[in-house]
């Protein structure tokens, strides 16, 4: 009976996407198999203050101060390797099994049924594992971004989920057995396989809902130049609805709200937010930098993106994809923001089909779709 499985959901905090995925995993395992034992763990729980400092802290570090340093690092441990022996693997799985053996000790502490790894890190600990024949537990991979990357292969692993054909036929190229992989797309909140009323979400959340909504979002921590972004869509000709999440930055959020606001638009300013499946439900364009989650949120809920800053590495692949799909269009400067809208919005039937592609990539119930394939792997044993 699935309800006496036992599910194990892990990821890392390097940035909030992988959390996020396995807590819409973990949702997803909830709903379809309400009596089930599910955890959700954060291996970086499990290391110390020194580990976890250089394998997170360090990459936001990256990410804020000098991204194209982790845009190059991306790309060269994405490539093969001459000898074909990978010494960087090596090493870096050594200094992973010193630093997590308290992770190692809670993985041999209980039986589960599957793992469901939405972060590298811990597949490849028990991908190691398993090589060694220390553990003999089934675990699954999830990818978060819409290309993949030699990192996600850890073998043995039972299953790869991939947002897209391409990510899928990439993991095939460094040697995962076609069987062995499943497009889903990327796992996110039950919440957005759900459609809500627009004229419900207009009336909850202010909105008028008679000309068109733009929504920027600055994610969870409110960094980056927001409020010049904020300055550029200002300046649009068009007038617009302008939703602006600051998330948990109050500082950042009381500078947005001293902003002048041209009497055409209509800006609302807000702070962190779990309403953001409503906002965007009824946003025409969502303003954001295209990590793998919120892409696929914008897409589930049906707006158009306008891709500003992306990380170099993920996020400009994630790019490439969203643009090659006819489904965002892409700013590289603020100063060519409103110029940038204002044309997109001057052409209703461009946006339209630009509506219409988004709709044709979605894929609001990835979360839902991943745990049928996990309870199909559990049942094939």
């Amino acid at each position: 009976m699935h309800e006496s499985r036992r599910f194990l959901v892990l990821s890392a905090s390097v940035g909030a996407g992988h959390l996020r995925a396995a807590e819409a995993v973990e949702e997803a395992l909830r709903i379809a198999v309400p009596g089930a034992t599910v955890r959700n763990v954060d291996v970086l729980e499990l290391t110390n203050a020194a580990f976890r400092r250089i394998y997170g802290k360090a990459y936001l570090d990256l990410v804020n101060r000098v991204p194209h340093v982790l845009g190059y690092f991306y790309d060269l441990l994405d490539q093969p390797s001459r000898s074909g022996r990978y010494r960087s693997d090596r090493l870096r799985q050594a200094v992973e099994r010193l630093d997590l053996r308290s992770f190692i000790r809670f993985l041999k502490a209980e039986p589960w049924d599957l793992i469901i790894n939405t972060h590298f890190l811990p597949a490849a600990i028990i991908a190691t594992l398993r090589q060694r024949n220390e553990t003999n537990q089934k675990h699954v991979t999830v990818t978060t971004d819409f290309d993949t990357h030699r990192l996600w292969v850890n073998q043995p692993c039972d299953h790869y989920f991939t947002a897209t054909e391409e990510g899928a036929k990439y993991l095939q190229h460094w040697g995962v057995p076609e069987a062995q992989t499943t497009v889903t797309g990327i796992p996110i909140h039950p919440v957005f396989s759900t459609p809500k009323p627009r004229a419900t979400c207009l009336a909850k959340h202010g909105l008028e809902g008679d000309r068109p909504i733009v929504l920027q979002l600055s994610g969870g921590f409110g960094v980056g130049p927001i409020a010049k972004i904020t300055r550029g869509l200002l300046e649009l000709e068009q007038p617009v609805d302008l939703v602006v999440i600051a998330g948990r930055n109050e500082q950042v959020k009381a500078e947005l709200q001293a902003l002048p606001v041209p009497p055409r638009h209509r800006a609302h300013i807000l702070g962190f937010t779990k309403d953001i499946d409503e906002l965007m439900a009824v946003a025409d364009l969502v303003v954001s930098k295209p990590g793998g989650l919120t892409t696929s949120e914008t897409l589930a809920r049906g707006a158009v993106m306008v891709i500003l800053n992306p990380i170099p590495g993920q996020e400009t692949r994630n790019s490439d994809y969203l643009l090659e799909s006819g489904a965002a269009i892409k700013v590289n400067n603020i100063g060519t923001l409103p110029y940038k809208i204002g044309t997109l919005l001057a052409d209703p039937a461009r946006l339209a089909q630009l509506k219409a592609n988004v709709a044709r990539i979605a894929r609001p119930r990835a979360a839902f779709d991943v745990v049928e394939r996990c309870l199909q792997l559990i049942n094939e044993r």
